[in-house]
């Protein structure tokens, strides 16, 4: 693997990861909630995405054709598919996990053995109306590749990482300049000072679970362009999203990003070293992972306890 296509490898890696890594860091540093969920609505949204994809597939085919049109309807219906589907499961998990449970002792703890369960029920629940067979997405970002002052990359590789960049700017600019992404954010600076403020934690927690949910449904959407859907297919995406975030550190957005990319170019140059490969990725990561966080616990970004107060 050259360095052109390690780099375009890794940028692709690192825009996925960081969608499920904020979406995690948002939830905990906000409503103190550890969403094990997370998975059942990357995979949730993946199946749903799959299914307005066939449904919606000879239409397309019929009035647009195999045209550039045609790829960009195909491509806006697969991803607001997937946001859909990943903000209603996130209003579920906000109705099962956080509003039943959120001013009852231990709710960090309560929260996340409720979440694993739903995670665990939607897992079975997909088994049954799929089956355990793998459903591949359409390539909505078309097949081939570009090459550019030395630098090889596919139509699909291309989407994801200015599609990623274009979802975390509007993301940050609506948390920066709306009225509910300012209370998210005192949420996560001082959540004790923002209910003294007069912010509710009940109404606030509902947009931040719907938020996350819907970027889960995202990433699983331009991650399926290159590898399939299956019932138990947001595991690893759930696994590298909590290591990610807690890499970065749990309530910090630019942490989160920061660890994807670092993560996305680890696991890129790993599985390139022919010695080591693909078999040594996770091992490799993690490891990495254990000692950023022996030598600075609260992660890259993390803030004190004491400084968020």
């Amino acid at each position: 693997m050259d360095m052109s296509t390690l780099l375009i490898y890794g940028l692709s890696l690192a825009a996925i990861y960081g969608l499920m890594a904020i979406g995690i860091s948002l939830l905990w540093s906000s409503i103190g909630m550890i969403n094990m969920a997370h998975g059942a609505s990357f995979a949730v949204a993946g199946y749903a995405a799959f299914s307005v994809a066939e449904l919606a597939k000879p239409l397309i085919l019929a009035t647009l054709g195999k045209s550039f049109a045609g790829t960009v309807a195909m491509a806006g219906l697969c991803l607001s598919a997937g946001a859909l589907t990943g903000a209603m499961m996130g209003a579920l998990i906000y109705l099962l996990a956080f509003l039943p449970i959120h001013d009852k002792p231990n709710f960090a703890v309560r929260s996340l053995i409720v979440t694993l369960a739903i995670n665990l029920a939607t897992v079975q629940l997909l088994l049954w109306f799929f089956g355990p067979k793998q459903r591949n997405l359409p390539k909505i970002f078309g097949l081939g590749k570009v090459e550019f002052l030395g630098l090889s990359a596919r139509y699909d590789q291309i989407g994801t990482i200015l599609g990623t960049a274009v979802i975390l700017g509007l993301l940050l600019f609506w948390l920066k300049v709306s009225r509910k992404g300012l209370e998210i954010r005192a949420m996560m600076q001082n959540p004790e000072g923002a209910v003294l403020s007069g912010i509710s934690v009940r109404w606030t927690a509902l947009p931040v679970t719907m938020l996350t949910g819907a970027l889960a449904g995202l990433a699983a959407v331009l991650l399926s362009q290159s590898i399939f859907v299956s019932p138990t297919s947001g595991a690893m995406p759930l696994i590298k999203g909590l290591t990610i975030s807690l890499l970065g550190g749990l309530g910090s957005v630019p942490g989160a990003v920061f660890g994807a990319v670092i993560i996305g170019f680890l696991e890129a140059v790993i599985g390139a070293v022919p010695w080591l490969g693909q078999r040594y990725v996770l091992f490799g990561t993690f490891l990495f992972i254990i000692a950023v966080l022996v030598i600075r616990p609260r992660g890259i970004g993390g803030l004190l306890d004491k400084a968020r107060k």
